[in-house]
Formats: structure tokens, C-alpha cells, sequence
């Protein structure tokens, strides 16, 4: 397969050994620095840049009827744009908050606990996640997907940072230096607790699961999810 990476940053260049290693060529590299690019010998792209670059990439990859996989976080208020441009442009289109295999087990393993809990709301959630001081969005991508799922079985209305709102879903946020990541939720009651929690050891796995993804989506059409990837859920 021959690969574009938008954005070449830490992510992009794990991406890159990974790609390397399962015998894939990478014919374009875009990072902050580039002013323009043509998507020209590609087959699918993988997009890590950020935020204010996510929109544009995966348009341009549209237009060019190129598959994307997307795993750039802090743009999803555009989400529902995209997909219906996807749809529009008969385009190819994968995201994730996060690609780790683990980590998409560890979705349905918090779907499934907040499914239990529903009925015992003597117990508080909390959520706390870590990350390195170089990204950019808080709380994560991937704290976010665990909230929004627990929201959907609980007493919560909404998730916050604000750990002074107690009727909202506290994230408790860190940014420590080379963290590559770690996600914990924890349901609290006055007799015991309950934890579940997912650590990643470094990049690797982020990176291993963004090009199986990329592996997989070649020759289809459509929106799609990990969940897609791994049949699962």
C-alpha cells in the first residue's frame, strides 16, 4: 500500500516504522511546516496533524477520492460535516479517538460496566486521564468517547473539567512529560470501589492500529469505525 501521512510528528513517525515494517510505502509526508501538498501515488492516507489542519486534510482527501484515516482529536465539532461530505463525495472515511486495539477493547469493557451500574446510583463516576505535555486538546479524544458512553447509563447529564460541578461527570485531566497515555474510570460508593483502567506503554500500539485500519478499509466505501475494524460491539 502506498501511504500518505498528514502529519509527521511523533505519531506520524511511529506510523511511519510500523508502515515500513508490514512491507507499506510511504510516498507523501505533510507536516506543520508544509505550506501545500499534492496527493498524487496514494492509496490511503493517515491523518495525525492537528486540530486547525484536521478539516482541510481530510476534505482535500475527498476530493481526491483517497481513503483517510483520521486520529486527530480536537476537531469533532466539524464531525458531522465531514461524514456528510464523506457521503456527498462517495468518499472512504475511518475515525478514531483512538487506535489501539486494547483501548478499543477497553471501550467495550466500560460500555458493558456502565450497562451494570445503570441501576445502582449510589455509586459516583470519575474519570481521570494522562497524556504528555505536548497535547494539545483536553481531555482526550479517547476520554471523551469513554464519557459520552457512560453518560448514556448513568445519572450524569454531562461530562466537565470542572471538578466543582458534582452533577456533571468529572475528567480529571493531567498533562505529564512522556505519558503516552492513560485512561482510568472509577465508580465510587461509600462501601467500595470499582476501577477499570488502560495504560499504554508507548506509541506502538496507537500506531500498529491506525495502519491495520488502513489495511482494512482499502476497496470500501463509506463511514466506518474501529468497531468496523475489529467486529466488535
Amino acid at each position: 500500500m502506498k501511504i500518505a501521512l498528514l502529519g509527521y510528528g511523533k505519531m506520524g513517525k511511529t506510523i511511519e516504522q510500523i508502515a515500513l515494517q508490514r512491507q507499506h510505502d510511504i510516498t507523501l509526508k505533510v507536516d506543520k511546516d508544509t505550506e501545500s501538498y499534492v496527493l498524487e501515488n496514494v492509496d490511503v492516507a493517515i491523518d495525525f496533524s492537528t486540530p486547525d489542519a484536521a478539516v482541510d486534510n481530510i476534505t482535500n482527501c475527498f476530493n481526491h477520492n483517497i481513503p483517510v484515516i483520521s486520529g486527530t482529536t480536537g476537531w469533532l465539532e466539524h464531525y458531522d460535516d465531514v461524514v456528510a461530505l464523506c457521503k456527498e463525495k462517495n468518499g472512504t472515511f475511518l475515525y478514531a479517538s483512538n487506535f489501539s486495539l486494547g483501548v478499543n477493547i477497553f471501550f467495550e469493557l466500560n460500555q458493558k460496566l456502565s450497562q451494570l451500574m445503570v441501576n445502582l446510583p449510589e455509586y459516583d463516576i470519575s474519570m481521570e486521564e494522562i497524556h504528555h505535555t505536548q497535547k494539545l486538546d483536553a481531555p482526550s479524544g479517547t476520554a471523551i468517547t469513554l464519557a459520552e458512553d457512560i453518560l448514556k447509563n448513568s445519572k450524569y447529564g454531562t461530562w466537565t473539567l470542572d471538578a466543582a460541578k458534582p452533577k456533571d461527570l468529572h475528567i480529571n485531566s493531567k498533562r505529564i512529560d512522556d505519558v503516552p497515555g492513560t485512561h482510568e474510570v472509577a465508580y465510587k460508593s461509600s462501601v467500595d470501589t470499582i476501577e477499570i483502567k488502560h495504560t499504554a506503554h508507548n506509541r506502538d500500539g496507537f500506531a500498529l492500529g491506525a495502519v491495520i485500519a488502513a489495511e482494512w478499509i482499502a476497496g470500501k466505501k463509506g463511514v466506518f469505525s474501529m468497531k468496523d475494524v475489529l467486529n466488535i460491539g
